[in-house]
């Protein structure tokens, strides 16, 4: 990670800690831009956006971050979440379900979704 992008997402996420979620959120979309692949700053992104009620949009970016990386736990409970306050009950159910594999020490098969 170059220092650029890890300058970026530290200053992010200090503004995300002190409750600047707008700047934070301009932050996360540099940290992307910077590396389309940086799932952290993918994660970080949706849930500064879920914060801020863009829900549409914070569920793409916990979809992006499943795709980067769909063995992490934390990535499928935060993309149910999403899902639920988007009202969206059978996509929430399936990324629970994925949570809970990865929970109880499984994994997930992305070429079956």
């Amino acid at each position: 990670m170059s220092d650029t992008l890890q300058d970026t997402f530290d200053d992010a996420t200090g503004d995300l800690a002190i409750g600047e979620f707008e700047a934070a959120i301009v932050g996360y979309r540099k940290c992307v831009a910077l590396d389309p692949a940086f799932f952290n700053g993918w994660q970080a992104l949706g849930m500064a956006l879920m914060k801020t009620g863009e829900i549409k949009e914070a569920i793409g970016c916990g979809i992006q971050a499943t795709i980067l990386q769909p063995n992490d736990l934390l990535a499928w409970t935060a993309l149910s979440q999403m899902y639920v306050q988007d009202e969206q009950i059978a996509e929430a159910e399936h990324a629970k379900q994925n949570a809970t594999i990865l929970g109880i020490g499984g994994r997930v098969d992305k070429t079956r979704d």
